[in-house]
């Protein structure tokens, strides 16, 4: 099981450290401080909008879950500070998307 695995089959997931527990971001096999395993940390993650753009009548928003950050479409103008989950996420074309709401 990988970040990108899971990721694939539409299931957000944090990794994190089993030594230390500190979140491991990017994600990684190892973790970066104390190079102990990773396990990926399943469930419903609420995250922080922090900021956000607008393109014609799409939006998008940088979302923090505490060390990691992703940038997310979101269906409506979003606020900074606004609490938001992943409800749609996978790889496509190669990229990885994410969507919140």
């Amino acid at each position: 099981m990988t970040f990108e695995s899971e990721l694939a089959g539409g299931r957000f997931c944090i990794p994190e450290c089993i030594s230390c527990k500190k979140t491991v971001w990017p994600p990684a096999p190892r973790c970066s401080h104390c190079l102990g395993r990773v396990r990926l940390q399943d469930g419903n993650h609420t995250g922080t909008v922090i900021e956000f753009s607008k393109k014609e009548n799409e939006y998008f928003c940088m979302v923090e879950f505490g060390a990691a950050r992703i940038m997310a479409g979101i269906k409506h103008s979003p606020k900074v500070g606004q609490k938001v989950r992943v409800c749609r996420c996978g790889i496509r074309d190669g990229d990885y998307y994410f969507e919140v709401e």
